[in-house]
């Protein structure tokens, strides 16, 4: 094929292509609803490039069909394999971003996780959320306050953590709860609790998306962290975690949760070193402070 022939063939290449592609998007014009009608178009556009760009073979096709059903088999009332999907491209994370966009010095959203329940059990302030969970203790306390600075009572702050081991008390199965709770900032919109010192543990790998993660060379490790969860009347639900300063996950958490404003000091004191609350703990212990600021709902 002489050098004319072979650009007159990729153009009409290039127009099939594209040709293709208008013609799926323009089949969703018939949508009533708008917003799905922009989705579903925009949807089309972008995979279709992504087919294009990367000139995706049919074998790799069948393998992508291949690993999206394995990924529905594995899900179940306990294990969302495509939220572990979304987790670790980085698309949870975007989607977060997108939908807490920043406003003055509001604290910064993170991803929410697979392993919140609701109705933890309430503790009071200074009370403990580890109920049996083991791990170092850790002095938890902040306040909660909206961007100007005013004290927000009566926050409902739900916290939940891994065990030392980095198990969640789902993961058990059993009947367990240990390691969450929710409380309520007092009249000056502060709280405190105990909990246990953060550690890293790996996401759920033993699935397609754990394949998909040594594949390309990953670690399936999240960097150690507490989550949080905190409401309060005409402002934005804040949903959060903080992560401990000098972790070696801190760089290459698998779901890309870590801000550098999330990251906090969590002190080690010795054993005997005297408690907040005059509480008796055996070795050592921690302490940190979170200080939340909730933007405006709107």
């Amino acid at each position: 094929m002489t050098e004319q022939a072979e650009e007159q063939a990729a153009r009409e290449q290039a127009t099939r292509e594209q040709e293709l592609t208008d013609r799926v998007a323009a089949s969703f014009d018939g949508a009533d609803d708008e917003r799905l009608r922009t989705v579903l178009q925009a949807l089309t556009r972008h995979l279709h490039a992504f087919l294009r760009e990367v000139r995706l073979t049919e074998d790799e096709w069948n393998k992508g069909i291949e690993f999206l059903t394995a990924a529905g088999h594995i899900t179940d009332d306990k294990r969302q394999e495509f939220i572990l999907l979304s987790d670790v491209l980085g698309a949870s994370m975007q989607t977060i971003a997108i939908n807490n966009e920043a406003y003055a010095n509001a604290t910064e959203a993170t991803v929410f996780g697979p392993f919140f329940v609701d109705d933890a059990p309430r503790i009071e302030n200074g009370g403990d959320i580890a109920g049996g969970a083991t791990g170092q203790p850790c002095w938890v306390e902040g306040t909660v306050t909206d961007t100007s600075g005013r004290p927000v009572p009566g926050a409902r702050i739900e916290v939940w953590e891994a065990d030392e081991d980095g198990f969640y008390d789902v993961q058990y199965g059993d009947e367990r709860t240990a390691g969450r709770a929710h409380l309520y900032s007092d009249d000056d919109g502060g709280y405190r609790f105990w909990g246990i010192t953060p550690t890293p543990y790996p996401i759920p790998h033993d699935g397609p998306v754990g394949a998909l993660l040594a594949a390309s060379g990953r670690s399936p490790m999240r960097a150690a962290h507490l989550h949080f969860m905190v409401t309060a009347p005409e402002l934005r639900t804040l949903v959060t975690h903080i992560f401990v300063r000098g972790d070696e996950q801190l760089a290459s958490d698998s779901v890309f949760g870590v801000k550098d404003s999330l990251v906090m000091d969590f002190e080690e004191l010795p054993a005997g070193t005297p408690t907040p609350d005059g509480r008796a703990v055996e070795g050592t212990w921690s302490r940190t402070r979170f200080d939340m600021v909730l933007a405006p709902r709107e």
